[in-house]
Protein backbone atom coordinates (compact mmCIF):
# COMPACT_ATOMS: atom_id res chain seq x y z
CA UNK A 1 0.00 0.00 0.00
CA UNK A 2 1.12 3.35 -0.16
CA UNK A 3 0.68 6.73 1.08
CA UNK A 4 0.46 10.05 -0.17
CA UNK A 5 2.65 12.71 1.41
CA UNK A 6 1.43 15.64 -0.44
CA UNK A 7 1.68 17.14 -4.44
CA UNK A 8 2.24 14.17 -6.56
CA UNK A 9 4.83 11.92 -4.04
CA UNK A 10 3.90 8.66 -2.60
CA UNK A 11 5.68 5.99 -0.59
CA UNK A 12 4.97 2.29 0.36
CA UNK A 13 3.65 2.35 3.82
CA UNK A 14 5.75 -1.15 4.34
CA UNK A 15 9.40 0.93 3.88
CA UNK A 16 8.15 4.15 6.12
CA UNK A 17 10.48 3.89 9.17
CA UNK A 18 9.14 6.95 10.77
CA UNK A 19 6.79 9.75 10.51
CA UNK A 20 7.72 13.05 12.83
CA UNK A 21 6.43 16.54 13.78
CA UNK A 22 8.65 19.42 12.99
CA UNK A 23 7.77 21.53 15.33
CA UNK A 24 8.68 18.86 18.38
CA UNK A 25 10.82 16.93 17.18
CA UNK A 26 13.82 19.25 15.65
CA UNK A 27 14.04 20.79 19.47
CA UNK A 28 16.71 17.81 20.00
CA UNK A 29 20.10 18.46 18.53
CA UNK A 30 20.31 14.95 17.68
CA UNK A 31 17.64 15.47 15.20
CA UNK A 32 18.96 18.25 13.81
CA UNK A 33 22.04 16.70 13.47
CA UNK A 34 20.42 13.94 11.49
CA UNK A 35 18.80 16.42 8.84
CA UNK A 36 21.42 18.09 8.59
CA UNK A 37 23.37 15.08 7.35
CA UNK A 38 20.70 13.83 5.15
CA UNK A 39 20.83 17.25 3.82
CA UNK A 40 24.89 17.34 3.18
CA UNK A 41 24.40 13.81 1.86
CA UNK A 42 21.30 14.46 -0.86
CA UNK A 43 18.64 12.19 1.00
CA UNK A 44 16.47 15.16 1.99
CA UNK A 45 13.34 15.56 -1.07
CA UNK A 46 11.31 18.62 -0.34
CA UNK A 47 7.15 17.13 -1.24
CA UNK A 48 5.86 20.93 -1.91
CA UNK A 49 7.23 24.65 -1.43
CA UNK A 50 4.38 25.12 1.38
CA UNK A 51 5.52 25.31 4.79
CA UNK A 52 7.02 22.03 5.85
CA UNK A 53 5.04 20.49 9.05
CA UNK A 54 6.53 16.55 9.34
CA UNK A 55 9.20 14.78 7.96
CA UNK A 56 8.99 10.94 7.13
CA UNK A 57 11.94 8.68 6.81
CA UNK A 58 11.50 6.10 4.54
CA UNK A 59 14.26 3.42 3.62
CA UNK A 60 13.73 0.64 0.65
CA UNK A 61 15.22 -3.05 1.69
CA UNK A 62 18.25 -2.89 -0.61
CA UNK A 63 19.14 0.63 0.00
CA UNK A 64 22.41 1.74 2.80
CA UNK A 65 20.88 4.99 3.57
CA UNK A 66 17.15 6.73 4.30
CA UNK A 67 14.96 9.13 2.65
CA UNK A 68 13.70 12.06 4.10
CA UNK A 69 11.06 13.18 3.14
CA UNK A 70 9.65 16.90 4.60
CA UNK A 71 6.08 16.81 3.89
CA UNK A 72 3.23 19.99 4.36
CA UNK A 73 1.25 17.41 5.66
CA UNK A 74 0.91 17.37 9.66
CA UNK A 75 2.52 14.25 10.92
CA UNK A 76 -1.23 13.30 12.68
CA UNK A 77 -2.69 13.43 8.92
CA UNK A 78 0.10 10.86 7.96
CA UNK A 79 -0.68 8.44 10.91
CA UNK A 80 -4.98 8.95 10.48
CA UNK A 81 -4.22 8.31 6.36
CA UNK A 82 -2.48 4.84 7.71
CA UNK A 83 -5.16 4.03 10.54
CA UNK A 84 -7.96 4.62 8.68
CA UNK A 85 -7.19 2.80 5.55
CA UNK A 86 -6.80 6.09 3.17
CA UNK A 87 -4.44 5.25 1.44
CA UNK A 88 -3.60 4.08 -2.28
CA UNK A 89 -3.14 0.59 -2.64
Amino acid sequence: MFLHLGQETTVKTENIVGIYDLDTSTVSKWTRQYLNLAEKEGRVVTVSYELPKSFVIYKEKNDEKETVFISPLSSQTLLRRINQKNIIT
